[in-house]
């Protein structure tokens, strides 16, 4: 079955991929974790580019290709009906990031207002973000505290989002998601290189660029940073999501599998850098010393890019005219990666046979009912991106052991190089995809083994301690019914989504 929307042209879907790769997670996530890490994370993180990102973003996009169904269906049409629960599993794990994501887009929006207001405050005289530092240092922090929990404004925002994404879905491929991406994508690139120019420019900025360079051999013995490389990798570039399957889903037939991927996973890490290089230099440089720099980097604050970057803009003139464009920015980039998250939904929603816009109102309404826990609780905020950012390596297995099902050589033969000119070494692939069985595998096993939680399994009173924020148990829990949901599905997952299409 052949999907009558597709892009227009090659930039439609590389913008897409583009779209989908660089969102919060780089300019929020990826600046906390190098500010933890510095360069040994640097390193991991590019190192699982090349070794787990884009083998899997390969595959992907050429199942999509292939099979022009949502993730359930195409997934099950390669991996055979026995392992329809896979699909069902990268499904679910990606609809669990996309509910709590949405939150993130509410925060940018929220953050833009507060941006809009000190541009008013600034243009009218009246006082600023700046004046109110002045008066209270915890002004930023207070702000961030109150709209991350239990703050029903941000819940509306947060439904604000959801609905803005599914109207700009509702108008298809190419004059949808397309025509979006075509604004998106390359305003932020340019915003980031104005805010990185920035942050670079003031005084002991540069200190900044030395730490995040800085390579600390210690760190590479704690389980913590291979899992958050791997992790950011997998989260930010989008592989073992489903996105790029259903992405290339509407792409053309004859469409660089090879080429795409490596723009789209470079693209992302390109857009990740210049966001790590705009906001740490801005630590530095704002700290009275390198020590509190450093202290208030390590300690992983969730908060970094939404209170360094408002205060970086307050200290100097005109500041609050870029602080407005910089969440502009910030808020499109997360709109951009939502956007294919809800897809996704919908396009597995329309193999049901439904309508775009019926599929649509239907995604609408579970994402936001699904997602205002979230939205209202930032500790279940965090449970959900601990359980489905590491859930991510779960989905990227599954993707790798269909494939390896199939037959890496004859897959890579016969999916990624029908089109591509550019050709990758069989062995590149097939090895890593081989590799990474063992290496997902061993990672998930160690991270367990750490014990991030006091309690990791089971309480103080020996009871499963299923509702810890960062608990082995509540992990392995949602993982394990989701799983439990999908096999005893299987057979009629298989049925719907891959026999009654054919």
């Amino acid at each position: 079955m052949s999907k009558a929307e597709e892009f227009s042209n090659r930039w439609g879907i590389v913008l897409a991929s583009l779209g989908m790769a660089i969102g919060a997670g780089n300019l929020w996530r990826f600046p906390r974790l190098a500010g933890q890490y510095g360069g040994a994370f640097l390193i991991l993180w590019i190192f699982f580019l090349l070794a787990w990102s884009i083998p899997l973003m390969m595959a992907e996009f050429s199942i999509g290709k292939k099979y022009k169904l949502g993730v359930i269906g195409a997934y099950s049409s390669l991996g055979g009906k026995k392992m329809s629960w896979g699909g069902f599993f990268i499904t679910a794990c990606t609809l669990g990031i996309a509910f709590y994501y949405a939150v993130v887009t509410g925060w940018a929006l929220r953050y833009l207002g507060l941006a809009v207001e000190n541009l008013g405050s600034y243009l009218g005289g009246e006082p600023t973000i700046a004046g109110r530092l002045a008066t209270n240092p915890e002004y930023l922090n207070e702000y961030w505290t109150n709209i991350s929990s239990g703050s029903w404004l941000t819940i509306v925002l947060y439904v604000a989002s959801v609905i803005l994404g599914i109207y700009v879905l509702t108008k298809g491929i190419q004059k949808g998601l397309e025509k979006a991406n075509k604004i998106l994508i390359p305003s932020l690139f340019v915003l980031l290189i104005l805010i990185t120019a920035l942050s670079l420019s003031m005084k002991n900025g540069f200190r900044g660029l030395e730490y995040m360079f800085s390579i600390d051999m210690s760190h590479f013995s704690n389980a913590t940073i291979w899992i958050e490389a791997l992790s950011q990798s997998a989260w930010s570039t989008g592989a073992g999501w489903g996105l790029i399957m259903t992405i290339s889903s509407y792409s053309r037939k004859k469409e660089d599998v090879a080429l795409n991927t490596f723009i789209g996973g470079f693209g992302n890490n390109t857009a990740s850098l210049m966001a790590a290089m705009a906001v740490l230099p801005a630590v530095f440089a704002l700290s009275a010393s390198d020590t509190e720099a450093i202290s208030f980097l390590q300690s992983g604050n969730q908060a970094l890019t939404f209170t360094i970057i408002p205060k970086l803009f307050s200290t100097f003139s005109g500041g609050a005219f870029l602080s407005t464009v910089f969440f502009l920015a910030f808020f499109m980039a997360a709109f951009s990666s939502l956007l294919p998250m809800l897809e996704l939904f919908i396009s597995n929603l329309k193999d049901l046979g439904l309508t775009r816009q019926g599929a649509a109102v239907r995604a609408a309404v579970f994402c936001i009912v699904f997602g205002l826990p979230s939205a209202y609780s930032l500790d279940f905020f965090n449970n959900q991106d601990w359980v489905w950012g590491i859930g991510l390596i779960i989905s990227g297995l599954l993707i790798i052991i269909a494939v390896l099902k199939y037959g890496a050589n004859k897959f890579k033969k016969e999916f990624i190089d029908q089109d591509s000119d550019l050709i990758v070494p069989k062995e590149y692939f097939t090895w890593t995809l081989t590799f990474n069985v063992g290496l997902g595998a061993f990672l998930i096993y160690w991270w367990m083994s750490q014990g991030y939680a006091e309690y990791p399994w089971f309480d103080a009173h020996g009871n499963w301690n299923l509702f810890d924020v960062y608990s082995n148990a509540s992990v392995v829990t949602q993982w394990v019914l989701l799983l439990i949901m999908g096999v005893i599905a299987n057979k009629y997952l298989y049925r719907i989504f891959v026999k009654n299409k054919a």
